[in-house]
């Protein structure tokens, strides 16, 4: 099965394909191996969807608060960037956890960027990008990413089910990204993870709306964690998805656009 690819997701994707065919010759795939049992037995993951939970379970919103320097459509969000400082002021604010973009050419991310927020502080860490084999899977967790992210619209449900059950274990946590019902159904016929993340952007027409979390909701079973994405920019947002029994948010523009992200993140939750 396999659900239709937005236009930007495959020109995306195809560079990925490259990319990693490129990065498979600078290191191979056995040393790669290599580097994420060291990572396991040296930085052993942190526990991403554990660190969601406890903050709920406390009675407060779950953030996992995005460090990226770009994107495609706004172009530069943040300038200068430096990840570590990001990472300390998220911390300080309560962010649960972090996202950490890792992809060059759409994103300016890098794996380095990763690394800087993860040693900075002691929140957990998605690796954000578009993974599409089970190489980046190894990398992710060799540069100490402590989950990762699988976006719905472009892998088949079995490429879902491979790299999930790849990065769970590698001891990583996995947050399965889907925009529409039949990612929904993607997502709960082919992965286990706990986590659920619902993108409030159409990725064909670009519009946002905070309704996409609420008309997919109904179709998480209780034992998922729903993580509402995109278009959370206002205390009254926040009010809305908690209202709604939504208490985990993945946010990055409105933080990345402020002064300071992580009291733009204090004043947001």
């Amino acid at each position: 099965m396999q659900v239709e690819t937005p236009t930007i997701l495959k020109k995306i994707v195809a560079r990925k394909h490259e990319e990693i065919t490129e990065r498979k010759a600078r290191t191979s795939y056995s040393n790669l191996e290599v580097a994420a049992a060291v990572a396991n037995a040296h930085n052993a993951p942190r526990g991403f969807a554990q660190a969601l939970k406890n903050k709920i379970a406390a009675g407060n919103a779950a953030v996992i608060a995005e460090i990226k320097q770009a994107s495609p459509s706004k172009g530069i969000l943040r300038d200068p960037f430096v990840p570590a400082d990001i990472a300390k002021s998220y911390a300080k604010a309560g962010a649960a956890c972090l996202s950490v973009l890792t992809d060059s050419d759409f994103f300016k991310g890098h794996e380095d960027f990763l690394v800087e927020a993860r040693d900075a502080c002691e929140l957990p860490v998605i690796r954000k990008d578009f993974m599409v084999d089970e190489y980046q899977v190894l990398e992710a967790r060799a540069i100490g990413a402590d989950c990762i992210l699988l976006i719905a619209a472009c892998l088949s449900g079995e490429k879902l089910q491979t790299l999930d059950e790849m990065a769970r274990d590698l001891g990583m946590d996995v947050l399965v990204e889907v925009h529409n019902r039949a990612e929904m159904e993607l997502a709960l016929q082919y992965t286990q993870t706990e986590l659920l993340g619902i993108n409030n952007r159409d990725l064909h027409t670009f519009e946002l709306s905070l309704d996409h979390t609420f008309e997919l909701m109904g179709m998480v079973p209780e034992e998922r964690l729903i993580v509402t994405e995109s278009g959370i920019h206002t205390r009254e947002d926040v009010a809305l998805m908690r209202h709604k029994n939504i208490h985990a948010f993945l946010v990055g523009e409105a933080f990345m656009r402020a002064a300071d992200p992580g009291a733009k993140l204090a004043e947001i939750f």
